[in-house]
């Protein structure tokens, strides 16, 4: 029965949901950072290699041999190629690179927004009373260190 109760406690504190709404939004986040590196950055570095599919730039070890049925022979089987798919390598990392600056910059404005919603001695917004407290312990703290110090 613990590990019930404990399942309902991680579902209704909102750790499930959360957990959710992340998955739910990185996914999203994806298919726009992957329409962005398809249809924005990709194009002009097609145009730098001569029009040719980025994705598709491939160093081939192996050609493929198709495979052939003559009349009234035995079919042959045929190969398949065996290429290294640099291309699509490099479209992937600049895929990464791109997710990674995002996701940098959106947690840089997150923390800054953060730091200033939680800035008691910022007048334009209203400072939640647990940092209240934690700044008016500080105060006295700091106003205390002073009397001890002078005795």
């Amino acid at each position: 029965m613990g590990l019930l109760t404990e399942f309902k406690e991680f579902a209704v504190k909102g750790n499930m949901i959360d957990m959710a709404v992340g998955i739910i939004i990185g996914t999203a986040f994806n298919k726009v950072v992957t329409a962005i590196v398809e249809k924005v950055f990709l194009p002009p570095l097609s145009l730098l290699t001569d029009g040719v599919n980025f994705s598709n730039r491939k160093w081939v070890l192996r050609e493929g041999i198709e495979a052939t049925n003559d009349a009234g022979a035995m079919p042959t089987p045929g190969t398949e190629e065996i290429a290294i798919g640099y291309g699509e390598l490099i479209q992937v990392s600049i895929d990464f690179l791109i997710i990674g600056f995002t996701v940098f910059v959106v947690i840089k404005l997150m923390n800054k927004l953060r730091n200033r919603a939680q800035d008691p001695k910022n007048p334009e917004v209203v400072t939640p009373k647990d940092i209240e407290l934690l700044n008016d312990l500080k105060e006295l703290m700091q106003e205390q260190n002073k009397i001890l110090s002078q005795k």
